[in-house]
């Protein structure tokens, strides 16, 4: 068994591709009209099509959720985060913070309501922390992950 995409039901599909395109840069792969896969292999299908899969009323289906999301990582981070905060209507749930462990991080909602976290890759936050000076030992500790990862990582 292989796992293939994760699908996010929507109530508007125009106004989500449009997000998530203006957004995260996703671009359209394959578009059936009720269901659009998207570059990263999101897949947004209609809340009617999608109940009608599942047979249950429409009214029965929230899209929007508190208890998962979609993760990205950025290489350019600083670039991303000024690039959403010039979108107009982003829904944060937290600007930009950085975790214990370094990585910064920014989630946000869609137009559904589904998270969206973007964090900063963790091989940049290894190569901020080198050239801060921090050594291959004291990096690894600070990020709490072993040294072979973090020399893997500045390679």
């Amino acid at each position: 068994m292989k796992f293939k995409n994760p699908l996010l039901t929507v109530s508007d599909m125009e106004r989500s591709v449009k997000f998530y395109k203006e957004a995260l840069g996703l671009r359209v792969i394959a578009n059936f009209g009720a269901n659009v896969t998207l570059t990263g292999g999101v897949c947004l299908q209609t809340k009617e099509s999608w109940a009608n899969f599942i047979e249950i009323d429409t009214n029965k289906i929230s899209c929007s959720g508190n208890w998962g999301e979609l993760y990205f990582e950025e290489d350019d981070f600083d670039a991303f985060a000024a690039h959403l905060s010039k979108l107009p209507d982003i829904n944060y749930v937290h600007k930009v913070k950085e975790h214990d462990w370094g990585q910064r991080v920014l989630r946000f909602r869609d137009p559904d309501g589904h998270i969206i976290e973007v964090g900063e890759n963790l091989k940049i936050v290894c190569k901020r922390f080198a050239d801060l000076g921090m050594s291959e030992e004291e990096i690894a500790v600070r990020m709490d992950i072993p040294v072979n990862f973090v020399k893997k990582f500045l390679k």
